[in-house]
């Protein structure tokens, strides 16, 4: 068998070439292109359509305090702002977006319940939120019973609307719509009474430029929403690592920064940040 010699050139092409594959990123399916930071990315799920919370604007950067948490926690864990790759993630796609791998975590007003805890592990919470109503600003609705007789903007597949009809007031008139910007319109424009879903979210879409000093929270706390961070079930390692990054996001006064930021001008009065591990029933 003949040897054949190894010019300088190739020498380097081949040098080059394991270069390239070391620092490569992997994609190990486990939401990163790497394991680790510097230089490697993660991938994060938000949502992309809920002013306040996880927002992707014109311009095609995001915002939204679930951003702003992710954000932070995502340097915790060694990765700078620009590592991160956000990824669009809807409610009916989480728990198969961690499982498959899609991405590291979830941070989409991701409410923690017992029934999802089957599929991921959640670190958090990080927002206690609760049901509530948005109404104008001069509205003199600020019971739930108060609805009676009036009208109450859903949106399609949602429940929180049908909740208030069965538990609070029966004789509301439900006006369905496609989503929350329709049923501010209506608000708006006097077609209906009130809108409901999470109070976190209400204060996101009122903090909007078109609508400040519009609309204002009933301040009624119909349920408890405990959002959490979804990781992939098992791993055990990144949510320790997760909830030690919220409680110092707690303590260095960036979290109540965040919620003034992004909440503020809708008037939300947030409850306190909420111990990690501790559900709220």
């Amino acid at each position: 068998m003949k040897l054949r010699k190894v010019t300088a050139a190739s020498a380097v092409v081949f040098a080059l070439a394991l270069t390239a594959t070391a620092c490569g990123g992997d994609d190990s399916g486990d939401g990163n292109s790497s394991s680790g930071g510097g230089g490697d990315k993660i991938k994060i799920g938000i949502k992309y359509d809920q002013p306040g919370l996880g927002l992707k604007t014109p311009d095609g950067s995001f915002s939204g305090f679930d951003v702003d948490v992710a954000t932070y926690v995502a340097k915790e864990l060694g990765y700078e702002a620009d590592q991160i790759e956000w990824v669009e993630t809807k409610s009916a796609d989480r728990e198969t977006a961690l499982s498959r791998g899609d991405v590291k975590l979830i941070a989409a007003t991701y409410s923690i319940t017992d029934e999802r805890k089957q599929k991921v592990d959640f670190a958090g919470p990080y927002l206690l939120a609760h049901q509530d109503l948005l109404v104008k600003t001069d509205a003199d609705i600020t019971e739930a019973t108060d609805l009676n007789d009036k009208k109450l903007c859903s949106v399609t597949g949602s429940t929180s609307a049908q909740n208030v009809k069965k538990d609070f007031a029966p004789k509301a008139q439900l006006s369905n719509r496609g989503g929350y910007s329709e049923c501010l319109s209506a608000l708006q424009n006097g077609q209906v009474d009130a809108l409901t879903t999470d109070d976190s979210i209400l204060a996101g879409y009122a903090s909007q430029d078109q609508y400040k000093g519009k609309f204002k929270l009933a301040g009624l706390k119909l349920s408890n929403e405990n959002y959490g961070i979804g990781v992939k079930k098992g791993d055990t390692e990144t949510v320790n690592k997760v909830n030690d990054a919220l409680e110092k996001m707690v303590s260095d006064g960036s979290w109540q920064k965040a919620v003034e930021e992004n909440f503020g001008p809708a008037n939300y009065k947030n409850e306190p940040a909420p111990k990690i591990g501790q559900i709220v029933q």
